[in-house]
């Protein structure tokens, strides 16, 4: 049985959004550090406009449904599969990349079943119609984010996961409906465009690049997943020094566990 988040995670969260994303990665052009998949929100979007990002979103009512449906099959609980399901929907839907699945894959048949889904809405008469199998081992759980605020609506507990598309010969385009660019980029590479200014990150996706900053390969980052309890993170204001830090859990893997509360950007 593989390893998911209800087996994983050492403790419980309020009730939020439920979301999942997909660290996409792929090896560099120039057998450097890998690179990651991400994408800037339009600016309309509610949740963090015009922020940098990796694809995903929220899951839905069928996501929880396929998920009930098969997640005895692929040794998960119902809503762990639901979420991972969600997040291939999510990348599909965003990128046009079709991962955690398997059959006929192809450029052409990707294409036409990102279509299919945006008129659906949902992945399972997609996966009907193509032939398609969830193959949900493609994806490795890697990080839990509920940055809970009383003062917020809607506050989304998100799933983030690792998965791996080794060569870099693939195309992606954007939905033209939630997000205005796709690019592939280092996790450093992130982090210089954010200090530079061309870019903006959220608190949670500024602390997983500087994770993922760390690994020189997909097999790397893989490992700590696995190794490493997925816990449920929730950051907490603390003074320092008569400042207040939002910090986060010190034993999750990341290398920078806090930051002053001024320099935070919000969604």
């Amino acid at each position: 049985m593989r390893p998911s988040f209800a087996a994983m995670t050492t403790d419980s969260a309020p009730e939020g959004i439920p979301a999942a994303t997909i660290i996409i990665f792929r090896n560099a052009p120039d057998d450097g550090a890998p690179e990651v998949l991400m994408t800037v929100r339009s600016r309309n979007m509610t949740f963090a406009g015009g922020m940098a990002v990796f694809p995903g979103g929220r899951v839905d009512p069928a996501d929880f449904e396929l998920g009930e449906a098969v997640a005895a099959a692929h040794g998960l609980a119902p809503d762990e599969a639901a979420h991972q399901i969600a997040a291939v929907r999510e990348t599909l839907e965003e990128t046009g990349l079709a991962l955690g699945l398997s059959g006929e894959i192809n450029a052409a048949s990707a294409d036409a079943a990102r279509k299919m889904l945006a008129e659906w809405g949902a992945l399972a008469p997609v996966l009907e119609a193509f032939g398609w199998q969830l193959d949900l081992a493609q994806i490795t759980p890697f990080a839990r984010w509920f940055p809970k605020n009383e003062a917020i609506a809607r506050v989304y507990d998100t799933r983030f996961y690792l998965a791996n598309l080794g060569t870099g010969a693939v195309d992606v385009s954007i939905d033209h409906a939630e997000n205005t660019h796709l690019f592939w980029t280092t996790a450093q590479g992130a982090l210089d465009a954010a200090a530079r200014g061309d870019i903006k990150l959220i608190f949670p996706t500024r602390r997983n690049l500087e994770r993922l900053a760390l690994f020189a390969s997909f097999a790397e980052a893989k490992a700590q997943a696995e190794a490493i309890p997925v816990r449920t993170i929730m950051p907490q204001v603390v003074e320092q020094d008569g400042k207040p830090w939002l910090t986060i859990l010190s034993d999750a893997g990341y290398p920078v566990t806090g930051e002053l509360l001024e320099t935070v950007a919000r969604g």
